[in-house]
């Protein structure tokens, strides 16, 4: 039973360092990269559709990125969904492909994007902390239920907070990475 704790705790943990990884690439930096649209949703014949699904990604330069639809009457419900969306593109369709050019960040909007990686960075480290807790607590119950020995729960334990330090440390590394590459004029 403590085996089965501490893998779903570390499965849960994984999880989380994950969703960072797409959090942090969902951040701009000044450069193209298709990873900023991947929670572009597409109302695609009434359904919200992700971007990935409806059109293919070109990089043709390190501004310049080219969409091209599957299909091309979902042209339009495209470029409607990339203007709506929260990255602040500003799409250029020439009937066939919709063409984003990326403006450079100023050192202010640098620092504000820092600012919310940090946030999204230390979201993940609580997240992971809140796991942490709940595998502490079922260890404990089992110690107390006698389904383990003390010298167990005291092993697993440890073995619980080195995972737990593992990936907050995964965590700090991606955190350290985008920032760098944020403030990398």
């Amino acid at each position: 039973m403590i085996e089965e704790t501490l893998l779903e705790a570390e499965e849960k943990m994984d999880k989380a360092v994950e969703v960072a990884k797409e959090d942090f690439a969902s951040i701009r930096t000044g450069r193209a990269n298709p990873g900023l649209y991947n929670k572009v949703l597409v109302d695609y014949y009434g359904s919200p559709t992700p971007l990935q699904q409806l059109a293919s990604f070109a990089i043709p330069d390190a501004r310049t990125i080219l969409i091209t639809p599957f299909d091309k009457t979902a042209l339009r419900d495209i470029e409607r969904a990339l203007s709506d969306s929260e990255v602040g593109a500003n799409p250029s369709n020439d009937g066939n492909v919709i063409r984003i050019t990326i403006p450079d960040l100023t050192q202010e909007r640098r620092k504000e994007y820092v600012k919310i990686v940090k946030t999204k960075g230390e979201d993940a480290k609580v997240s992971i902390r809140n796991i942490r807790r709940k595998a502490k607590e079922t260890l404990d119950r089992l110690v107390k239920d006698g389904e383990a020995g003390e010298d167990e729960g005291t092993r697993a334990e440890k073995e619980l907070d080195a995972l737990t330090k593992a990936h907050v440390d995964g965590i700090d590394e991606l955190l350290k990475r985008k920032e760098a590459e944020l403030l990398e004029v």
